[in-house]
């Protein structure tokens, strides 16, 4: 009986159905109007689907396995991955882990090419925004993941279990609990993405109406359970305004000081002397979404190595923490 290998068992790392009909109409479109640009797109995914392959062909994370007489196998994984801090993950994860990434940011760069290429073209562009933004999500939710194992009030059975969800994740692309969260965090950004801020009196009343009325209930409950948590307060602030915490407080005070009742954009930046810390990421390339969430990550990350004030986690990472608590709890 020959022996069986067990790499070739693991899912291959490709596109879903659904994507890889969009992709051929897209290409049929493009080669029946711009040979070139058909071309182009035509390699980009030949080369795509050849590193999805060479990806797969790494053993699975649950796999069992020895080292010079170490065993090395699902229950290691899951034991390290709720030792280490969020900051210094890279060179602890497999092999298999980072290719596995490396294949979803090469898809981003795909689809977002094709996106440039018929961005005029609505019935084509709308879905593959979707497929892009929930890459963006993807791998927001992984960045989550991480705060969360990482955090030190989080019971050791709590984090067993999000690692769990982490390794289902790298093994096969989805993970049960990613599939309740990631809506939810589309959602968060959708909402924000339509809803600008006005600034006016800096109290975030209107960005989060706006906000809140295209949210899932549980967004209510979140706000409510939350509402006496000043790190919730201030990391919605910098969500709602585009702005750091520092930044926040320096255009309240100035407002104060000078006895101001509203302020509008261009101001902000008059009183700041300088652009925003953040970003600015409406109506932009989805890439900017992804460093507006890092951007704010690292500055927490940054304030709680220093003991700073402000915010030490994102808002995604508070509400996402909130649900996965409400899950595990058997609330949803």
């Amino acid at each position: 009986m020959p022996m069986r290998d067990p790499r070739r068992e693991q899912p291959m790392l490709v596109l879903t159905e659904e994507e890889e009909h969009l992709v051929g109409e897209i290409e049929s479109w493009l080669e029946s109007r711009d040979s070139a640009d058909y071309r182009v797109a035509k390699e980009r995914f030949r080369c795509l689907r050849n590193l999805g392959a060479a990806v797969s062909e790494y053993p699975s994370v649950r796999e069992t396995g020895f080292l010079q007489g170490v065993i090395r196998d699902e229950g290691k994984l899951l034991e390290s991955l709720c030792k280490f801090s969020s900051s210094s993950h890279l060179l602890h994860i497999p092999t298999k882990v980072v290719a596995s990434r490396s294949f979803l940011v090469a898809k981003f760069h795909a689809l977002s090419l094709l996106a440039r290429l018929v961005h005029e073209k609505d019935e084509f562009f709308i879905p593959l925004r979707k497929v892009i933004f929930s890459i963006v999500c993807t791998l927001m939710a992984e960045e989550v993941y991480f705060s969360c194992l990482d955090d030190p009030f989080m019971s050791h059975d709590t984090k067993m279990n999000l690692a769990y969800d982490l390794i289902s994740l790298w093994d096969s692309g989805t993970d049960p609990r990613a599939i309740h969260h990631l809506p939810a965090l589309s959602a968060l950004w959708i909402a924000w993405e339509a809803a600008p801020p006005s600034f006016g009196t800096m109290d975030g009343t209107s960005e989060l109406l706006r906000i809140t009325i295209d949210m899932e209930n549980d967004w209510q409950g979140f706000l409510v359970e939350e509402a006496n948590n000043e790190e919730t307060r201030w990391a919605l602030e910098e969500f709602l305004f585009g702005l750091s915490y520092e930044e926040i407080q320096q255009v309240r005070s100035r407002l104060t000081r000078f006895g101001v009742s509203a302020v509008n954009y261009d101001e902000i930046r008059s009183y700041l002397g300088s652009k925003p810390s953040f970003v600015s990421v409406r109506n932009a390339d989805p890439r900017a979404i992804y460093d507006f969430f890092v951007n704010r990550r690292d500055t927490g990350l940054l304030r709680k190595r220093i003991a700073a004030p402000g915010p030490r986690r994102t808002l995604e990472e508070i509400y996402i923490k909130y649900r996965i608590l409400l899950e595990l709890k058997g609330v949803r």
